[in-house]
């Protein structure tokens, strides 16, 4: 069992693997990009040795039952809280964090926070249900992040300084989103700048744009990285990357104070990618970062924007 000083770790982004509410994504795959998607699949899974993901929740029983699980899995590795990012929906979501207060925590996923009612659910998770901020995937919104459609939204995060967490560069697997005016975490430099009290969370290390997100956290003190996924996209850079050139990278440029840990976990029977955690503790010892970083790495930071104390 890892230990991290006198802390327990907070895991920052994790999947509740349900069947989402209504059309999504919007329209099915090319039967060849499903084809295609399905291969790469089978060959990370040879790579990974991941096993093979059990089916989606698809009922509310369902949901419960995986609920539970996870709070086994809490236990099991000793984890202080966990963040789902998504679920099947946030009502469901909001069943979650009422069954295992002091367990789980949620950030609101708004599919397109353009849409009418989409502000009135993100004040609904907040102000009702608990949840802690906001999870967007930016190549899914095709709005203008500053569109004035969504000033209110950003007026109303920055008013309660609550993070928002945004997926950038690919989406998907295989046949997945690789170009979009949102693909770059830079694509959010305006709005960041105009609101430095939104906190923002780039996951994946900017997931293949590891540079336009350094030069974004290096330009504003209120953009933050998370470090979860398998970070595969590092195979494809065409200059050297993994996980001890971008740790070490963002600690010269920011610090420790603005790096936070997830996995990106989702299905079962993997449950908690705890070869991610091993991976990721590693690389900070090896770099020999001091155990007050590493506290902040994977737990502080967390901590103080899901201001848990």
């Amino acid at each position: 069992m890892i230990r991290i000083g006198n802390v327990k770790i907070i895991d920052f982004h994790v999947h509740f693997y349900a069947v989402p509410e209504g059309p999504w994504p919007p329209q099915p795959p090319h039967p060849d990009l499903a084809e295609y998607s399905r291969r790469r699949d089978r060959r990370m899974a040879q790579e990974w040795d991941h096993g093979t993901p059990e089916p989606p929740a698809r009922t509310l029983a369902e949901e419960d039952a995986l609920a539970d699980r996870w709070v086994a899995e809490m236990e099991r590795y000793d984890l202080e809280r966990i963040v789902f990012v998504t679920g099947s929906s946030n009502a469901n979501m909001a069943r979650q964090l009422r069954r295992h207060p002091g367990r789980f925590e949620a950030l609101c996923f708004l599919r397109d926070p353009a849409a009418p009612g989409a502000l009135d659910e993100l004040k609904r998770c907040i102000e009702e249900w608990g949840f802690k901020g906001l999870k967007l995937l930016g190549p899914r919104v095709d709005t203008d992040w500053d569109d004035p459609r969504l000033t209110p939204m950003w007026e109303y995060l920055a008013e309660r300084r609550l993070p928002v967490l945004i997926h950038f560069g690919p989406l998907g697997k295989g046949g997945g989103v690789v170009w979009h005016k949102h693909i770059s975490p830079l694509s959010i430099y305006p709005v960041a700048r105009r609101y430095p009290e939104i906190p923002f969370v780039i996951p994946h290390f900017g997931c293949g744009y590891i540079q336009d997100l350094l030069w974004l956290m290096w330009s504003l003190p209120n953009i933050y990285v998370d470090t979860s996924g398998s970070n595969q996209w590092m195979q494809w850079m065409v200059f050297p990357m993994n996980l001890e050139i971008a740790f070490r990278k963002f600690y010269e440029t920011v610090g420790p104070e603005r790096i936070i840990f997830g996995t990106d976990s989702s299905w079962f029977p993997r449950g908690f990618a705890y070869r991610y955690l091993q991976d990721q503790v590693r690389t900070c010892r090896q770099l020999n970062f001091r155990e007050e970083d590493l506290e902040l790495i994977f737990r502080h930071n967390a901590a103080r924007l899901l201001r848990l104390g």
